[in-house]
């Protein structure tokens, strides 16, 4: 088992910016893509951003140019920085992790969610 815990949501301004950050619990496989949904609520739950362990990203459309996903494999960790937050951006973000994959169609585990407000 391999437990996600994610820190770094919060309260914001619109046209700020927030970092999340998300740790796994033990080392992984090489071969695997970490990534962070969001959920907005009566909505389902969406891809933001993925990344393998070779470093190739993925990015939902609405959040290019403003959001930046990166990870440190030393530490089993990602991280997304959030610029140019917006209000539509208000969702709890999510922590994912596949393994045997370097791309994320269908996350085998899940960080427990942490809540990222933009307001106006």
């Amino acid at each position: 088992q391999v437990q996600l815990v994610e820190s770094g949501g919060g309260l914001v301004q619109a046209g700020g910016s927030l970092r999340l950050s998300c740790a796994a619990s033990r080392s992984i496989f090489r071969l695997n893509a970490m990534g962070w949904y969001r959920q907005i609520p009566g909505k389902q739950r969406e891809l933001v951003a993925c990344i393998s362990w070779g470093g190739s990203t993925n990015y939902a459309d609405f959040v290019i140019g403003r959001f930046t996903i990166s990870r440190d494999n030393a530490k089993n960790t990602v991280y997304l920085q959030m610029n140019s937050l917006k209000p539509e951006d208000t969702a709890v973000y999510y922590c994912a992790l596949e393994l045997t994959t370097a791309h994320m169609t269908r996350p085998d585990y899940w960080g427990q969610g942490t809540q990222v407000t933009v307001s106006s």
